[in-house]
């Protein structure tokens, strides 16, 4: 029997679908990390039952709840970073999306130096400036890459952004210069290939596709799974 998670779900999937047709791009090259931090573990169930392997959490707490009732699927931690939670997450996340500071960055290192493992991560970069928007500023980005090139327990696979709600133009130019910026710093993982700028996680419910238009690698969608 379908479900509206499953019906949305796949209604995404072909917006998706439409969108690289648009650009000649492989749908098969974006991943959706579905927004798990409104709903419980049977919403989660009925995604997985639809197909979704990939969620997101914002805060430790449920993220470590929801990954020990689904082990096997890939949790993602997108919240801001408290350095006193690292250790909640590190050597858990399939990928930390949200680094903005080299502190926080140097105490996933850290973390991860302590469990002898290596942290998949992305760094935050606000494009858009807005104020009310976590991330380092564009010009910042090639002192955090220097540091994390220096880490052991680091890999750095991609940058991540959030776009301004409510004008598909300043979205799209987001998404745009986030593409522009791992363009220009692609090759700065030098000799310890810690970085390794593949990512691009961009656009939400509200403007996805234009992200996808515009080379996202993973799109965070939460309402319009949910709803």
């Amino acid at each position: 029997m379908s479900s509206v998670i499953a019906d949305n779900y796949h209604a995404i999937c072909e917006r998706i679908a439409d969108a690289c047709a648009r650009v000649g791009r492989d749908p098969a090259e974006v991943t959706i990390v579905a927004v798990s931090k409104t709903v419980g573990v049977e919403e989660v169930a009925q995604a997985i039952r639809s197909g979704m392997h990939d969620f997101g959490e914002n805060r430790t707490a449920m993220f470590n709840a929801k990954r020990e009732a689904f082990p096997d699927e890939r949790w993602h931690f997108i919240g801001s970073i408290q350095t006193n939670k690292i250790k909640d997450f590190v050597g858990r996340a399939a990928l930390v999306h949200s680094v903005a500071s080299e502190r926080a960055l140097r105490g996933i290192a850290k973390r991860a130096q302590m469990l002898g493992l290596s942290q998949k991560v992305l760094l935050e970069v606000n494009v858009s400036g807005e104020q009310s928007k976590d991330g380092i500023a564009p010009n910042a980005l090639p002192t955090l890459l220097e540091c994390a090139s220096e880490l052991e327990g680091i890999e750095v696979k991609g940058l991540m952004t959030m776009a301004p709600q409510g004008n598909a133009d300043s979205a799209r130019a987001t998404f745009r210069a986030l593409r522009k910026l791992r363009e220009r710093f692609a090759a700065s993982g030098g000799a310890t290939g810690r970085i390794q700028l593949r990512e691009l996680s961009m656009g939400m419910s509200e403007d996805y596709p234009l992200a996808v238009e515009e080379g996202a690698t993973i799109v965070r969608i939460g309402r319009s799974i949910w709803a």
